[in-house]
């Protein structure tokens, strides 16, 4: 069985634990790792092992937000190939496309109830990232 490793990062604690409990609750063998603040996922990033399979990544955050975290990473050479997920509460049209344009892989507006939580990151997980080119028409998670 293959491992995963995931990054999330996410200012707020509460989301952290209930992505946490989701990832928790999915049978693949995952292993997590959370992040705070922006600054503290670069670092983690630029300073491997690990690195990770995915990055799920909130956009409002204080100090570095998604989209400087994002184009951070797409500006690394060593790092602009990770999938970045941005996993969001906004379902705004003109972010998702920002995001898009930024470089970002895929995009989640951040469910209500769990088990559509646990649905979005395993469909994540299960993308062959080395095969997926984000268009308009399947950048955006439906659950």
């Amino acid at each position: 069985m293959k491992n995963y490793t995931i990054f999330y990062t996410d200012d707020d604690e509460d989301d952290i634990s209930i992505f946490s409990d989701a990832v928790d609750s999915i049978p693949q063998n995952i292993i997590l790792q959370t992040y705070s603040e922006g600054q503290k996922l670069l670092n983690a990033i630029f300073n491997p092992p690990p690195t990770p399979y995915v990055v799920f990544l909130d956009l409002n955050m204080p100090g570095k937000n998604g989209f400087d975290v994002l184009e951070e990473i797409r500006k690394s050479d060593q790092n602009n190939e990770i999938p970045v997920v941005i996993y969001s509460t906004s379902s705004e049209a003109g972010i998702i496309e920002r995001c898009r344009n930024l470089g970002a892989n895929y995009f989640i507006t951040k469910p209500v109830l769990m088990r559509d939580i646990i649905k979005a990151i395993e469909h994540a997980i299960q993308i062959d990232w080395n095969k997926f080119t984000p268009t308009q028409s399947n950048f955006v998670f439906k659950s």
